[in-house]
């Protein structure tokens, strides 16, 4: 390999400032209003127009990409941005295999389940690691937002299953996810499932969970629902997701940031996962963003 093929490979993998922020409480109560958010927004524009649905979160989501892809570090107003119209494009792509299409929904489920395993078994391949403390080069992060954009659609897909197909209703769908995200928290303390395995499994379920909850809220009492309608729903939870951005922008608590000294010694510290020699020189991540972290989200 030439000189030049190799300094353009090392260019494509220079190392980035960690993308995404730390896993706080606060991580997940946004997480959570902005699948709510994608949901009620897409069900208020697809009501109105199809197309012009589908163009705002074309749109939308190719904007919000396009301005995370181009930082080099993690910002807080950029990321929740991507975010929340990843949650209405998702959203729009799952709905419209259904609505459009005529999939039904059990279909559609698996299909966006061996979708998201699909991109987890190549990006693991890749680059033996699913942490979000390891994403520090471009192609981790392009893994990192395929794979939010297939639990977006799965998420979907799956609540629609279980209030539509299995006939749990919002409510009902609202208590089953509400326990089930549950279970990667308490199999993660009880040593049955390391962080990164217990994080994206409770990363899927926010999705149906913060859906149901907006259906209930927004849909019509025919539907047993609270009738509050989709573009009151959305236009709150915007409101509320704005507030807390801008709180976790001003405070800076949601930054990753190097772990303590003392745990600087430990075995997941001294052993980061380096990005594959066949792209330049050898290259390993700074051990103060560990790649499978037996003790961290």
């Amino acid at each position: 390999m030439t000189s030049s093929a190799r300094g353009g490979r090392r260019r494509a993998i220079r190392r980035l400032a960690p993308k995404v922020p730390e896993i706080t409480v606060m991580f997940w109560i946004v997480k959570i209003l902005t699948t709510g958010m994608g949901e009620a927004a897409s069900d208020f524009l697809a009501n109105r127009s199809v197309p012009l649905a589908g163009g705002v979160g074309l749109v939308g989501f190719t904007l919000a990409m396009w301005l995370q892809l181009r930082t080099r570090r993690y910002v807080t107003a950029v990321y929740w941005f991507a975010v929340a119209m990843v949650a209405v494009f998702g959203t729009m792509a799952a709905d419209g295999v259904h609505r459009v299409i005529g999939i039904p929904y059990p279909v559609t489920t698996l299909f966006y389940a061996v979708v998201l395993a699909t991109i987890f078994f190549r990006w693991h391949r890749d680059e033996r690691s699913l942490s979000i403390h390891s994403i520090v080069t471009r192609r981790r992060e392009i893994y990192y937002w395929s794979a939010v954009l297939a639990t977006f659609a799965l998420g979907t897909a799956a609540g629609d299953l279980t209030a539509f197909t299995l006939h749990l209703g919002f409510l009902a769908s609202i208590g089953f996810f509400a326990v089930a995200i549950l279970v990667p928290a308490v199999a993660y303390r009880l040593r049955r499932i390391n962080a990164v395995g217990a994080f994206w499994f409770a990363y899927v379920l926010t999705r149906p969970l913060g859906a149901s909850i907006a259906d209930y809220l927004a849909k019509e009492h025919d539907l047993h629902g609270l009738g509050y309608g989709d573009g009151t729903v959305a236009v709150t939870a915007t409101f509320v997701i704005v507030i807390l951005v801008a709180y976790l922008a001003w405070s800076g608590t949601d930054v990753q940031r190097p772990p303590k000294a003392a745990d600087s010694a430990s075995p997941a510290h001294q052993a980061p996962a380096p990005v594959p020699a066949q792209y330049g020189a050898p290259y390993r991540v700074p051990v103060v963003e560990e790649a499978e972290p037996s003790d961290r989200w």
